[in-house]
């Protein structure tokens, strides 16, 4: 049996070099992760952490940094980690098609049972609107108006 696993692929008239800037830079990420500043030095080991006024964010570590192309982390989050479950996974894969970016984002290693299909209905609402968001950062310089809270942080520019 196949874990079950999120996997997102869209493509976005960038560069491999922008989008990886987009992926991990805290200036950007608060302008299209709801707010939220995604924190690393993103070398494999190091710690990552989500800040956000309002709630907590997630925490994990580097896997894999391979610029322009990979990027993995894990994802543990303060209602995973209580419920006894281990961190999940983040990974992006960035590849050039024509004179676009394909980018891959699969969320896997999720935890069972009835939390767990609860964990996977949230990162399925979740995911979506951060990469149509960054889609639309990179693409046209803003990102998607989202209603509060999953508002972006504004003004900074891409």
């Amino acid at each position: 049996m196949t874990e079950p696993a999120f996997v997102y692929t869209t493509h976005i008239a960038t560069t491999p070099d922008a989008l990886w800037r987009a992926l991990t830079s805290s200036e950007f990420t608060e302008q299209y992760w709801s707010g939220s500043s995604i924190e690393s030095d993103w070398q494999v080991g190091s710690a990552i952490v989500e800040r956000h006024p309002d709630r907590e964010g997630f925490h994990g570590e580097v896997l894999r940094a391979e610029p322009p192309q990979v990027l993995s982390y894990t994802f543990q989050t303060g209602e995973n980690e209580a419920a006894g479950n281990p961190p999940t996974r983040v990974s992006f894969d960035i590849r050039p098609f024509g004179e676009v970016v394909t980018l891959t984002v699969t969320h896997d290693e999720l935890p069972g049972g009835e939390f767990g299909a609860r964990f996977v209905r949230d990162i399925g609402q979740g995911w979506p609107g951060i990469l149509s968001s960054l889609k639309t950062l990179l693409e046209s310089g803003e990102p998607l108006n989202f209603p509060p809270p999953f508002a972006p942080k504004r003004p900074i520019s891409a």
